[in-house]
Order: C-alpha cells, then structure tokens, then sequence
C-alpha cells in the first residue's frame, strides 16, 4: 500500500497523521493479534485456524478500497490481524508437516513471502495507473490470492481433528522462560532495526545528497540484499546443532551497515545498503527458524512464535517513530544511528545467547 499513499491521501483527503496511523496499523495488529494464534489453533487446529485467517484476510483486501477512511482503515486492520495469525503459525506448520527439511522450508516460504511482496510493492502504482484500475482496484486484485489460498487450505481443514483436552484449552505463552524471552528480544530487536531501515534510508539517502530517485534504488538494494539469505540461512541453522556463529554473523552484518551509513558516502552508502541488508535477511530468517528449533512439539512453536511475534512487532512499531523523534531533536541523523547501533549490539547478544542448544521447555 505505500507507493499508493499519494492518491489515498488525495482521493480521502488524509492528513500526514492519518497516513502514519495506517502504515503502522499492520504492526500493531501484527503485535496484538499474534497473542491469540497459537491458543486458537490449539483448540480448533492449525489448518482450520489458517483457512479462517486466509477468509478474513480476503474480506480485508475487499473491504479497504471503499471510497472511505472507515472502510480504509478497518479492512487495513483485518488484513494485519490475518497476516498476524499466518506469521504465528507457519513456522509451527513446517514443523509438524516436515519434521525432516525444516531449514528448506522455511526458508523457501520466508523467501517467496518476501519477493511477492517486493512485487506487489512495485506493481501497485503500474495497476493503478497504467493498467487503469485506480488504487481502489490496485489493492483489491491482491484479493485474489488470498481467496485461492483459502481455497487450498480447504480440504486440510476438513481433515483436522478437532482439539479438546485440557492441555489444549489452557495453554499459556512461555512468560517464565528465560530462552523464550532471548528469541523474543532478537526477533523484536532485529525488526526494529528492519523497520526503521525501510523508513528512513530514502530520507537519508538524500541527506547525503542523492537524488529521491537514487534515494529509492538504495533501498531496493537493501531490499533485494536479503532474498538469498532468507533462503539460505535456514538450511545452515537446521544442519548445526547450535546457531550462534549464524546469530554472530547476522549481528556483524547490520553493524557495520549502521556504521556505514554513519560515515558513508556514495558508494560506500550503496555498501552500507547490501550489508544491512544481508544482515536484516539474516536476523528474520534465523529468528523464524528458531521457533520451531528451540521446541520440541509444533504447538509449543506455536507458543513461542506468538509470544515472540507479538511482542517483537510491538517493539519494532516503534522503531521508526524513536528513529524520526531523534532526528527531530537534533536535525541530523547521527543520533539516531547511534541509537540504531546499540539496538544492533543488543540484537547480537540476544541472538547468541537464543541460539544456543536448549528447549523451551
């Protein structure tokens, strides 16, 4: 939705709070609606719960183009608490589904995930404009994919056994379990640093005196940068009985891009680009591949990957917010690096000390 915010804003006459609100709604559904997932698919089971989620998620996509801000930011909202539900519950679906090629799976998902949204992003405005269909028929084709998604989820639903013992109907988070809280401070930390990236590279990319077209292609860089590694990286994480060098290796990356962008210029901006890129690619993959890692059952991956989801993007909802207050206290964006490097320091240690051979138990 964000190429489109211009003819939003012009069409619902939205103000610049309005539009802020909207681009950080889908976090905070993320956050929020992840609490519930796993205790839903606990009782009801997994397949079911996801067809339930690709069916809101489809009325969603229908629902926000309405010619109004209602309609706007409540089929925005449906959209976020489905994508919630999705991202909780994947990780534990590879899990129970294939046990034996965890790492290729879920790096094959997390790396066709990213690309079709990188596609969606850069076909949104050609479907608007080129193809015709305004930004009201822009977003709501992508309808279509959540429809035939629920449509294949359809007959594993049907299968599904139906829950009902207690252990299911009682579940609760890992709270008192100091692992738990170690994978869900990397995976909050890290999409911290993620969304502010994405915020912020073009604004300061022409601070450092590109052009916002340039401006624009850095980001994609940063952007394309992560795509292998989705893929890669959890294949390496399932075949080592412990992942820290991986967690090392994420940290170091998006390190020394934040320090890049602290003191870089021209090409060493566009470096700065690709390593925090490959780190940001490295840091999500590793934090998904570790739910279903760090349990021994696909339920308990569930619970972990709620807990983790929601209050990792709760965090990382604020990312961009403290990033640009920063900026707003001094004009310059070195102090908002800083900050953005400790964050990096905190991911890395918080990622060692997860990846380290134990249960959450």
């Amino acid at each position: 939705m964000g190429p489109l915010i211009p003819h939003l804003q012009h069409d619902l006459s939205l103000s610049h709070a309005a539009v802020g609100l909207l681009t950080t709604l889908p976090l905070l559904a993320f956050g929020l609606g992840s609490f519930g997932a796993s205790r839903l698919a606990a009782r009801f089971g997994m397949a079911r719960v996801l067809l339930l989620s690709m069916v809101l998620l489809t009325v969603g996509e229908l629902v926000r183009p309405f010619p109004a801000p209602f309609y706007l930011f409540t089929g925005t909202l449906l959209v976020g608490a489905a994508i919630a539900v999705n991202n909780v519950l994947l990780p534990a679906v590879v899990k129970e589904s294939f046990p034996a090629r965890l790492g290729v799976l879920t790096g094959l998902y997390l790396a066709t995930m990213h690309l079709m949204a990188s596609l969606a992003s850069g076909l949104s405005v050609p479907m608007a404009e080129s193809w015709g269909l305004g930004w009201e028929g822009a977003l709501r084709c992508w309808a279509l994919l959540a429809f035939v998604a629920a449509l294949l989820w359809i007959p594993p639903a049907r299968r599904a056994p139906i829950t009902t013992s207690p252990e299911s109907t009682r579940r609760t988070l890992p709270w008192r379990s100091a692992l738990a809280w170690q994978v869900t401070l990397f995976m909050g930390l890290q999409s911290f640093f993620f969304y502010c990236m994405i915020t912020w590279i073009p604004a300061l990319a022409q601070d450092r005196g590109f052009s916002a077209t340039t401006a624009g292609w850095i980001l994609f860089v940063f952007l394309l940068a992560q795509l292998p590694l989705l893929f890669i990286t959890p294949v390496l994480a399932e075949r080592r009985p412990h992942q820290q060098s991986l967690a090392l290796a994420a940290g170091l990356l998006t390190i020394a891009g934040v320090v890049g962008f602290m003191i870089g210029k021209g090409v060493v901006l566009w470096s700065a680009a690709i390593l925090a890129g490959a780190g940001a690619g490295m840091g999500f993959s590793l934090a998904m591949t570790l739910f279903p890692l760090r349990t021994r059952t696909p339920l308990r991956a569930a619970d972990l990957s709620a807990m983790a989801q929601a209050i990792g993007y709760l965090l990382a909802a604020v990312g961009p917010t403290a990033f640009g207050f920063l900026y707003d206290q001094t004009h310059r964006f070195a102090t908002s690096l800083w900050m953005l490097l400790g964050i990096t320091l905190l991911m890395l240690g918080f990622g060692v000390a997860a990846s380290r051979p134990r249960f959450v138990d």
